[in-house]
């Protein structure tokens, strides 16, 4: 059993990191009541977390090129655990937020370097199991945040769901030391510009996003926010192209097949996970429910992903790429349509349905495009797209949150309108967690309809998105030719 011990310390990084992406939804309550949070404040200790790991994703990779994979993933193991010390600890909101983007440095060093332990690790058969029980905890973790933040929060308080990071960090630092290889891949230099401009475009838009929600579209600092984002962006893209060693290859999006690989990533988070943390505070706020029972709701989501993703692993080996991403994203465009069925009177058990659906698309996507983008890119890029591909993903969730923000808010707002005398600001309260304050102001029924309209909504957005690109998918990612995708990245490293 000790061949399987680099794939558990790598496992255990990836499930934690990505726990840490949707755990903090179910304490949000508890967390805005102890520390006198607003909601906007509330995204930003999910967005800025999503934010540095995806700015810093693919930097990661070429530092770990550079330094060697096993102590980069070391490192940032301990900067996680440290940071995750700091969360626990916070006095403020303030606080938890930067402990929070501290958390996001250490979270990407550990994901940059996943894939590429693994690949280097394991061969044949046992690559593709290992890739498989790796896309396991991949698709079960985010939805499985809530249901041990729950835990967590009910019985020891939200505070521990930063703590118990410590353990889990430390298991996986001794395991990595014993059982994982050590090792470089090609060196190449730092894109420190690409970096930079990167992050400062990313930040800016879901800044601007997130002030959309409570401020409006037209307000003079949204507005700066998003005509600066695009700006950051423009300079990204110009840096890139003339950069000799860049951090993303722009010429990799002229082949149709990476492009829209690119968007799967983005819109699987998106479209699968965005809305649950809408869901925790419908299920805690306007259903009463407990933390630990509104954790427990999503448990469908997360067991379903987790079975079909581990059998996933061995059973789809020799399916392309393209059926399982885009059948998966279809399904997840089905859970959420289901999802709609939520109305003014529904309890949690509406929602199972279309939870089963949605997480069978996670475990079917979610392996596979850990490794198709190394398929569709020459060998010497294989890095970057593993790298690129685990950015979309993040930056997918950290800009469909304040959207989706937005959305709910504003469904919520037309369905008050002319039942309460300030729509605007009695939606923002509700859908960011305040129905039992809002009782005394308007009537529960139409409390109730307006968070499940707004929901709707949301449900219907993220259907739309994952029919959309999943159709794409299908349409574009044509069968490769290439080596099986963890074999290029083998010899890619090997060059180096």
């Amino acid at each position: 059993m000790r061949k399987w011990l680099p794939l558990l310390a790598v496992s255990l990084s990836t499930f934690m990191l990505l726990v840490d992406l949707t755990i903090v939804s179910i304490a949000a309550p508890d967390l805005a009541r102890e520390l006198h949070s607003s909601f906007a404040a509330l995204q930003w200790t999910v967005d800025l977390y999503v934010l540095v790991l995806a700015a810093l994703l693919m930097a990661a990779g070429s530092l770990a090129d550079r330094l060697g994979r096993r102590r980069v993933f070391v490192v940032g193991l301990v900067v996680f655990a440290l940071a995750s010390l700091a969360c626990g600890l916070a006095p403020n909101t303030g606080a938890l937020i930067a402990a929070r983007g501290v958390q996001g440095i250490g979270a990407a060093a550990m994901l940059a370097t996943n894939a590429a332990l693994l690949s280097v690790t394991y061969t044949g058969r046992d690559r593709s199991v290992a890739f498989g029980v790796w896309g396991a905890a991949n698709g079960a973790a985010a939805a499985a945040g809530p249901i041990l933040g729950g835990v967590l929060t009910e019985y020891v308080g939200w505070r521990s769901i930063f703590l118990v990071n410590l353990p889990v960090a430390a298991l996986a630092v001794f395991l990595a030391r014993i059982a994982l290889p050590g090792g470089r891949g090609p060196t190449g230099r730092l894109d420190l510009p690409g970096v930079g401009s990167f992050t400062v475009a990313a930040s800016l838009v879901v800044y601007g996003l997130i002030r959309a929600g409570g401020a409006g579209w037209t307000d003079p600092v949204t507005v700066g926010a998003l005509a600066a984002g695009v700006l950051a962006t423009v300079v990204f893209v110009a840096v890139e192209r003339r950069s000799a060693d860049p951090m993303l290859d722009l010429a990799l999006f002229r082949r149709p097949a990476f492009t829209v690989l690119m968007l799967g990533a983005a819109a699987l988070t998106a479209a699968a996970f965005a809305n649950l943390v809408f869901v925790s505070l419908w299920a805690q706020s306007v259903l009463g429910l407990g933390a630990l029972s509104a954790g427990l709701v999503l448990a469908p989501m997360a067991v379903v992903a987790f079975v079909v993703a581990g059998a996933g692993g061995r059973l789809l080996h020799g399916v392309a790429p393209r059926y399982s991403i885009g059948s998966g994203l279809l399904l997840v465009a089905a859970g959420t349509a289901l999802c709609t069925l939520v109305g003014p009177e529904s309890g949690w058990a509406a929602l199972v349905p279309g939870l089963c659906v949605t997480g069978i698309g996670v475990g079917l996507s979610t392996p596979v495009l850990a490794s198709a983008a190394l398929s569709v890119v020459p060998p010497e890029r294989a890095g970057m797209a593993n790298g690129a591909s685990n950015t979309f993903r993040q930056l997918g969730y950290a800009l469909a949150l304040p959207v989706l923000a937005t959305v709910v808010t504003a469904r919520a707002e037309s369905v008050l309108a002319g039942a309460v005398p300030s729509p605007s600001a009695v939606a923002e309260r509700l859908t960011g967690g305040g129905y039992a304050e809002l009782l005394g102001q308007a009537p529960a029924a139409v409390l109730r309809a307006a968070y499940a309209a707004g929901l709707d909504r949301i449900f219907t957005v993220s259907a739309v998105l994952a029919a959309v690109v999943g159709v794409a998918v299908l349409a574009l990612l044509r069968p490769s030719t290439r080596p099986e995708p963890t074999t290029v990245l083998v010899e890619a490293s090997a060059r180096g």
